[in-house]
């Protein structure tokens, strides 16, 4: 049985947000000591684990509910968790692409500055309009 500082400190999740992922459903309420303080068994620390990696992949609580459920009953095929998975590859893709076009934008600007003084700046003539990008990011 743990404490919840225990569990914060094993997963490496903080107390509050143990308290949050309790409030919205992703951890079930835990018993209490006969002093009221939050008692778990150590299956919520794997789980909560779990929650912990799949927030660490970009996955939101939605899904990591669902994964959640899914996980719960290990005999079905697992077409909807892969689903999932590449529903936020997808969306890591993305993020990819667009982390790329604004590197490539901001060495593009910075190339093009020619360090003298503020006003002939080209990163500040850029950002000041948007229409001497290159790409809309």
């Amino acid at each position: 049985m743990l404490t919840i500082g225990k569990l914060s400190r094993l997963t490496g999740v903080k107390v509050p947000t143990i308290r949050y992922y309790e409030q919205v459903g992703l951890l079930s309420c835990p018993e209490r000591s006969e002093g009221g303080q939050r008692i778990y068994e150590m299956a919520v620390g794997q789980r909560l684990s779990f929650i912990r990696h799949a927030r660490e992949l970009g996955f939101s609580l939605d899904d990591i509910r669902e994964l959640l459920t899914l996980a719960d009953e290990p005999d079905q095929s697992c077409a909807a968790v892969d689903e999932i998975a590449k529903r936020q590859l997808f969306e890591v893709e993305k993020r990819i692409a667009r982390l790329t076009a604004l590197h490539t934008e901001l060495g593009r600007m910075l190339e093009q500055c020619a360090c003298q003084t503020v006003s002939t700046c080209r990163v500040i003539e850029v950002l000041g309009d948007h229409r001497l990008c290159t790409n809309d990011h």
